[in-house]
C-alpha cells in the first residue's frame, strides 16, 4: 500500500559514525609519563659510581619434580659472580645444585646455625623470620622463584644464618653444598681472580645506597685537618637508544579520490593505524626486554605479596620503598582483587582527580589501569609504583620531536609513493623508549594473585 522502507533508503542519506575500534584503551602510562625530547636519538643516564653489586634472579628450567636445572648464564645474577662470563665455570657451579622438595611449614634454615649450603628457589614461597627485641616472632619478608640464599656466605669465615627460612607453601629448592662451590672458586684461576676483584670492590666505603662515599667532617670543634674529597661518576653509564614501531599503510588512489565524503578515507585509515601503534608502544614500554619497566626494575625494588592477593599492607610496603610515588600501575583484575581485600577489612579506597577523571587511589596515589601488564597462567600479575620526571630522578619517557612529516610528537607518516597498481603507501613510524634514572624510581609488587575466591 506504500513505499517499502528498504527502497526508501536508496534516496536517503545515512547518518554514520567514524570507524570504531575496540582495542583502544586509556593508555594512562603514555599520558602520565613525562616525555623527554632526545635530540640525538640516544639518552645517557649518568650516575654516581656505585660499588654495591646488586642481586638478580637465577633462572631455572622445570622439566619435572626430579629434573630441575639452573640456567648457568643466570648465575651471574649472584653478586659474587656478576660480570663473570666463563660459561664452563658457570656450568660447573650449576652442576653442584641438586633439587629438593619441601612442604609447607618446613624449616629450610634456622637462625644462628652455620651456613652449610647455598639455595636457589625453583618454585614456591618462603618466609624469612627473626626474633624481635622482646622474643616475639617477626616476619621479615617473603621470597619466591629465582631468589637465592646463602651465596653471600661463600666468601665469609664461619658464617651463620641471620634469620630463619620457613616454607609457606610446598615447592622445590635447589641446594649446593657450600664447600663444593668454595672448592670450585679456589680451583678455577679465572674465577679466583674474579672473586678477589669482587672482594676489593665491596670493601670500598659506600653510602647507604652503595654509591662511592664522599668524605665529610661534622660535629668537630677547633681547627682539625679536613679531608678533601670528590664525587666519582660511573665511567660506563647506560645509554638508551630510541626504539621504533613501524608499519606501511596502503590506500588505493581510487578509494582516496572518490570516497572521501563526508570523511577522508586516508585520514580515518591513518587515525586507526596510529591508535594501534600507540597501543603497541605502551605494551613495549611495559614488557620490552631492553627497556621495558617490568624487566628493568632493580631486584632490590621488587617485593612479593605476603599472602597472595594484593592487600593494603602490600600496597603500603610498595609505596614506602621510595619517596614521592606519583602513580601506581596495575592490571584491571589486580585493581579488582585489591578492592576485594579492602572490602574484607571494611576499607574504602579513596579517589584522585586526574585531568577531570575520578581515578581510584590509595594513600592519595592514583591507581591507573593498564591491561598491558601480563597475567600468568597461575593467575598472578604485578603492580608497579613509579616516581616520574627528571627533576625527581624518576622514570621518563623518551621520544624525538620535529621529525620529517611528523603527524604527532614522536610519530611521523612519510609518503612512499604510488605503485603500478595505483596504491599509495605511507610509512608510519613511532620512536620511543623509557629510562629509569635511579633504581628506586620504580618498584614492583610481584606474585599478585588475581583469582576470584570461591563463594
Amino acid at each position: 500500500m506504500s513505499l517499502d522502507t528498504r527502497a526508501a533508503r536508496n534516496l536517503a542519506t545515512t547518518t554514520k559514525t567514524r570507524p570504531q575500534m575496540q582495542a583502544i584503551t586509556s593508555r594512562w602510562l603514555l599520558r602520565r609519563l613525562p616525555w623527554v625530547d632526545v635530540r640525538g636519538g640516544t639518552y645517557r643516564v649518568n650516575r654516581r659510581l656505585t660499588h654495591h653489586i646488586g642481586r638478580g634472579r637465577v633462572s631455572v628450567v622445570l622439566n619435572g619434580a626430579d629434573d630441575v636445572l639452573i640456567v648457568p648464564q643466570t648465575l651471574q645474577e649472584l653478586p659474587l659472580l656478576r660480570g663473570f662470563d666463563d660459561l664452563d665455570a658457570l656450568a660447573a657451579i650449576a652442576s653442584t645444585f641438586a633439587p629438593r622438595e619441601f612442604q609447607a611449614g618446613e624449616v629450610i634454615a634456622e637462625a644462628g646455625t652455620p651456613v652449610t649450603d647455598t639455595y636457589v628457589i625453583a618454585h614456591g614461597r618462603l618466609e624469612r623470620l627473626a626474633t624481635g627485641a622482646y622474643g616475639d616472632a617477626q616476619l621479615l619478608g617473603v621470597i619466591t622463584d629465582g631468589a637465592h640464599l646463602g651465596d653471600d656466605a661463600l666468601v665469609q669465615e664461619s658464617p651463620r644464618w641471620p634469620f630463619t627460612v620457613r616454607a609457606a607453601t610446598s615447592g622445590t629448592i635447589l641446594v649446593a653444598p657450600r664447600h663444593e662451590i668454595q672448592q670450585l672458586l679456589g680451583d678455577t684461576p679465572a674465577l679466583r681472580e674474579h672473586v678477589v676483584r669482587y672482594l676489593e670492590e665491596t670493601r670500598k666505603p659506600v653510602n647507604r645506597r652503595g654509591e662511592a662515599a664522599v668524605a665529610l667532617a661534622s660535629g668537630h670543634v677547633g681547627e682539625p685537618v679536613i679531608d678533601g674529597t670528590f664525587v666519582d661518576y660511573d665511567i660506563r653509564p647506560r645509554e638508551y637508544e630510541l626504539s621504533v614501531t613501524q608499519t606501511i599503510l596502503r590506500v588505493h588512489t581510487r578509494v582516496a579520490d572518490l570516497f572521501n565524503d563526508p570523511m577522508s578515507q586516508l585520514e580515518q585509515q591513518l587515525r586507526l593505524t596510529v591508535h594501534e601503534i600507540r597501543e603497541r608502544q605502551e605494551w613495549e614500554l611495559v614488557n620490552n626486554r631492553e627497556f621495558g619497566l617490568l624487566h628493568n626494575t632493580d631486584y632490590d625494588q621488587r617485593i612479593s605479596t605476603w599472602s597472595g592477593p594484593p592487600t593494603p599492607d602490600d600496597m603500603d610496603d610498595l609505596i614506602s620503598m621510595r619517596r614521592k610515588t606519583k602513580m601506581l600501575l596495575a592490571h584491571p583484575k589486580a585493581i579488582a582483587a585489591f578492592f576485594r581485600e579492602c572490602n574484607k577489612r571494611g576499607l574504602v579506597p579513596g579517589s584522585a582527580d586526574v585531568d577531570g577523571h575520578e581515578i581510584p587511589a590509595w594513600r592519595g596515589i592514583p591507581i591507573f589501569p593498564c591491561g598491558k601488564i601480563p597475567i600468568s597462567g597461575h593467575q598472578t600479575t604485578s603492580i608497579l609504583a613509579l616516581r616520574t620526571g627528571e627533576e625527581d630522578q624518576g622514570v621518563v619517557g623518551l621520544y624525538q620531536t620535529g621529525l620529517p612529516e611528523e603527524h604527532e610528537p614522536g610519530l611521523n607518516a612519510r609518503f612512499m609513493g604510488i605503485n603500478s597498481q595505483a596504491v599509495m603507501s605511507y610509512l608510519v613510524s613511532a620512536y620511543y623508549s623509557a629510562a629509569i634514572l635511579v633504581p628506586d624510581a620504580i618498584g614492583i609488587l610481584e606474585n599478585v594473585d588475581v583469582s576470584a575466591p570461591r563463594s
